[in-house]
């Protein structure tokens, strides 16, 4: 199966965009579907013999059902020309018309309000004929055409130009709203670097960024964007990682150290060697994540969709029931249409179709502000629920940075380390390579191995050199001294015999201790698991007031250990290392660390917080029970005042300005209320 991407451009109804998801999920070869109507695109999974016939079926459906919709490849640059401003301007002229007739009487009177009525309703009604030909009926045009059709029919002409304008009016702010929420999701995502300087037979040109190549060189000037992932090789510079954290703290880099594209050079010049393809790097990893939020939906908005498929149609006949009964009740007709159609009006679920997707769509959005990228609406429906949270030490509670404390043995134990650990990339052994300050000739080491859990073994000069845990020299028969100092200790053996151990030591992270508290005032169980000593892993426990540590873990025992808290209840863990995916994979949430942690820790995880800040992950549980607390008060209030109101509307109480106002006025509402959430990133920690 592979994933293909459209752009629905001009699809304006939630509902609609539900009803073409139904259908396209229908067609033949297409095995998932979604159609998002915040950032109006479809994605579809089919196998890629089907493709043309899905794709060709795809815009056959959406001709028939919306032909004002315009269909294009998300990659395709070409923008819609469509004129914005028409809806404003038809306003203004319906409300112009409108007020002539109020002010006049006899025909002009008729005629000014009858031109009032083309003008706002013309869409509405063209809209209802052509979704009743194509066999779908019971939307809101074919309620907002019959209700004021009606009116027109009991000559009643004030009264059906007024309901038309409200609802436009309503809907002209409505699309206002939305099309906010979405300018503030695109601005976030305004990262994508347009070219980059690289080396081409030692000159810089100008390119595409998906043109340059790993290994390739660029030059980075000051005040352009990082264009792609890689190391730098020269210069020395300030970074601007704000589109990637949310903080505005400059992080600085010499020769050596990483760098993200989506970041800003803020002085300094720099050369910078190429080490991940654009497309699978960070700035595309984060565009990826924002743009299929939506595909995971929650049981919430599924709940919805199809509450609204059952809803409305039963309004109608309800409706319709009640115009039967007031007439055989001896009621007169203009009060038996007139209460109908204002149950027509009302049971339009606009409300809650569009409110609850756009509530979590802004909860994402107010979260990436502050560098907390989640992977969809059900990942936030997932992390209000936590009550337990595992952490992997190394890289999340302590900063990552080793340095060897100190050496029992000789100089030759710590050059002996030095060898073993030079093609290791962990934490630890930069530090033990930072501490020999000599040269390492790689063309010395054979036989590297790397034993998960455990340590690295490598031949060398005719010599077997194991470096690691004590577990690594209990497996290979080797006797150790017990050694009491606190910290992580690096055995090192040389052709089976105990040689010495380096005393390595991490220090906490600046917020680890106040993001543990944080969690535990919440009510949250903290637990430390880690692949280090017991000693050490007690020390960093007992410091941060842990729940339970566990030490010494292999990937596969940290997964039992989440396996069996998750009889407890919802388990998060937060990791950052290529260990630790399986992990991730297996918590009911996963939380990876840091824009330069590992690629499979970001892929696994189901959020991703772009900065190393352990407080960030308190606050994305904030925020989520934030934005389902929002959602809920928008179906709760949406529900609620709908059926007030067609409770009142039976009983002749509610006229079509209320009904009107269930409609559009409470869809406005709830769509304010959801946009609260953009700015979610910002309060969660403190609410």
């Amino acid at each position: 199966m592979k994933e293909y991407r459209l752009k629905l451009e001009n699809l304006d109804c939630a509902s609609c965009a539900a009803e073409l998801e139904s259908a396209f999920s229908k067609i033949k070869g297409i095995e998932t579907c979604t159609v998002d109507f915040m950032q109006l695109t479809c994605i579809y999974a089919c196998d890629p013999e089907n493709h043309d016939e899905a794709d060709k079926e795809i815009r056959r459906i959406t001709a028939i059902q919306e032909p004002d919709v315009v269909i294009r490849e998300i990659d395709d640059e070409k923008d819609s020309e469509d004129d914005s401003r028409w809806p404003l301007y038809r306003l203004l002229i319906g409300i112009a018309l409108f007020l002539v007739g109020l002010f006049s009487s006899g025909t002009v009177e008729i005629i000014f309000l009858l031109s009032a009525y083309a003008v706002l309703g013309y869409d509405v009604l063209y809209k209802a004929f052509r979704n009743i030909l194509h066999g779908s009926v019971f939307d809101e045009n074919f309620l907002m055409g019959i209700a004021t059709l009606a009116a027109l029919f009991l000559q009643d002409y004030k009264e059906a130009v007024s309901v038309m304008l409200f609802y436009q009016v309503g809907e002209y702010f409505q699309d206002k709203a939305v099309d906010h929420s979405r300018a503030s999701i695109s601005a976030l995502m305004d990262i994508r670097p347009d070219y980059a300087n690289v080396n081409r037979d030692g000159e810089y040109v100008r390119v595409s960024p998906a043109e340059v190549k790993i290994d390739d060189v660029i030059q980075v000037k000051p005040g352009a964007k990082v264009p792609l992932d890689g190391i730098v090789l020269s210069g020395t510079s300030s970074l601007d990682t704000a589109s990637l954290t949310g903080e505005s703290k400059p992080r600085d880099v010499e020769p050596g150290s990483d760098v993200a594209n989506g970041c800003v050079n803020i002085n300094g010049l720099l050369t910078i060697r190429v080490t991940r393809a654009y497309a699978d790097s960070t700035v595309s990893q984060i565009l990826d994540m924002v743009q299929n939020a939506q595909n995971r939906k929650t049981k919430t908005e599924n709940f919805i969709t199809k509450f609204s498929r059952i809803y409305t149609p039963t309004v109608v006949i309800g409706a319709l029931v009640l115009a039967i009964g007031l007439l055989i009740s001896g009621f007169g007709v203009y009060d038996a249409v007139t209460r109908a159609c204002s149950f027509l009006v009302i049971s339009c679920p606009c409300a809650l179709v569009i409110s609850v997707p756009l509530g979590f769509f802004s909860g994402i959005g107010g979260l990436s502000k502050r560098g907390i990228l989640v992977k969809g609406s059900s990942a936030i429906e997932e992390l209000a629920k936590i009550n337990q949270t595992v952490f992997d030490k190394t890289g999340t509670l302590t900063a990552g940075t080793f340095a060897v404390a100190h050496v029992i043995g000789s100089e030759e134990t710590l050059k002996d380390a030095a060898y073993a650990e030079s093609s290791s990339n962990h934490p630890i052994a930069k530090g033990i390579m930072h501490a020999y300050k000599g040269t390492v000739d790689k063309t010395l080491i054979q036989a590297v191995k790397e034993i998960p859990g455990r340590g690295l073994s490598i031949d060398m000069e005719n010599n077997h050199i194991l470096a690691g845990n004590k577990a690594l020299m209990a497996d290979n028969g080797i006797q150790c001294p017990d050694i009491e100092e606190t910290g992580t200790r690096v055995y090192v053996a040389k052709n089976g015999t105990f040689e010495g151990c380096l005393i390595v030591a991490d220090e906490l992270k600046e917020k680890a201790a106040s993001a543990i508290d944080q969690l535990h005032k919440d009510g949250m169980k903290c637990i430390l698991v880690s692949g280090d000593s017991q000693d050490t892993v007690d020390t960093v426990s007992a410091e941060l007031h842990m729940d339970g540590a566990h030490a010494q873990c292999l990937p596969s025992e940290k997964v039992n250990i989440i396996q069996k808290l998750k009889e407890n209840g919802p388990v998060a863990f937060v990791g950052d290392g290529v260990n630790d995916a399986p992990v991730l994979v297996e918590a009911d949430i996963g939380i990876a660390m840091g824009a330069f942690g590992s690629d499979a820790a970001i892929e696994a995880a189901d959020v991703v917080i772009m900065d190393d800040d352990p407080e960030k992950v308190s606050v994305a549980i904030h925020a989520s029970k934030k934005t389902l607390h929002i959602v809920k008060q928008n179906i709760y209030g949406a529900i609620l005042a709908k059926l007030i109101i067609l409770v009142l509307a039976a009983f002749g109480i509610a006229g079509m300005w209320m009904a009107i106002f269930a409609d559009v006025g409470v869809a406005m509402i709830c769509i304010l209320n959801s946009m609260r959430l953009l700015y979610t990133g910002k309060t969660a920690d403190k609410n």
